[in-house]
């Protein structure tokens, strides 16, 4: 379960790292909330089908009662209002940083949430990580820098919009880790993508002038965000996470940083330069030794 689980978290952060592309290429054509609107709104579409078939060919519910489907419905509603609400805010944060800073920058400071998600862990839930899990953490953040950080370490509006995303995405990250347990994955994705459309529609009327000719002019892009990176990407995470410690499943999601860069090598020709390759093999080995098990000497001790 843990092998598969891990797998299908990988699968979910080289779907995001080729979307970052699609996000930047997105808001030549539009504003960022429409953007937004129209990939969360393809997203919850195509889950629909999903969650039709899924409906009729899981298990049936004989033994429970009107009050535990009521309960059930409750949940499967509140998890995805709480999960939609928190995409919507972090989405947004991440498309108007991206409209302020380079790809590279936004890509390292958004998953500055591999650090973010255990502090939060620690401080509120007194949660704690395991040494080698701390390690990977460090390790990550290092080979992130060498990935991304190719001009030096400088804050503008961008980047610090950037930096709330990761705190947002964070949260985004433990609030799926509280509700997945308790309620279908597939359904809490496809209704937090109908909460998330439903407020950035809100935005986007208030705020910008959409118009269905720029829509079809990003055609792909949005296509690609909104089925992919939001309808498949966003589901294999919720499915994924499900019995996985938030901060190993954070610092697997985090190589869409790694995914991004080696996708411009692949599909774009853009050269990969040495400290940049150094860079992906600390963040695979970081992932290798946060899923490390303990020592036996820890092991006694937890």
């Amino acid at each position: 379960m843990k092998l598969r689980n891990s797998l299908l978290l990988f699968l979910t952060a080289t779907i995001w790292g080729f979307a970052f592309v699609a996000q930047r290429v997105g808001m030549d054509y539009v504003g960022p909330l429409t953007f937004l609107f129209a990939r969360s709104l393809i997203g919850g579409i195509v889950l629909l089908p999903v969650v039709a078939v899924l409906h009729r060919s899981g298990p049936g519910h004989a033994g429970e009662t009107p009050a535990d489907r009521c309960r059930a419905r409750k949940t499967l509603l509140l998890g995805g209002i709480c999960c939609g609400t928190v995409l919507c805010v972090s989405d947004l944060a991440q498309q108007v940083g991206l409209l302020y800073t380079t790809v590279g920058k936004s890509g390292f400071l958004t998953a500055c949430y591999i650090l973010i998600v255990p502090l939060i862990n620690l401080l509120f839930f007194h949660r704690r990580c395991r040494r080698l899990v701390w390690g990977g953490i460090a390790l990550a953040i290092v080979g992130m820098y060498f990935l991304c950080m190719t001009d030096g370490l400088t804050i503008n509006f961008g980047d610090a919009i950037s930096l709330v995303s990761a705190l947002l995405f964070s949260v985004h990250i433990l609030v799926i880790d509280y509700f997945s347990p308790r309620t279908d994955g597939v359904k809490m994705s496809c209704v937090q993508f109908f909460v998330c459309a439903a407020i950035a529609a809100v935005g986007m009327l208030l705020f910008e002038q959409p118009s269905l000719g720029a829509l079809l002019a990003a055609w792909k892009p949005v296509l690609y965000a909104g089925a992919l990176s939001s309808g498949v990407g966003y589901t294999l995470q919720i499915v994924g996470q499900k019995g996985m410690n938030p901060t190993v499943a954070s610092l697997i999601m985090s190589l869409e940083s790694v995914i991004s860069v080696i996708a411009g090598w692949l599909i774009l020709g853009q050269s990969l330069s040495g400290r940049e390759i150094f860079g992906c093999v600390l963040m695979f080995a970081a992932i290798v030794l946060a899923q490390l098990p303990n020592a036996p000497k820890e092991n006694a001790v937890n």
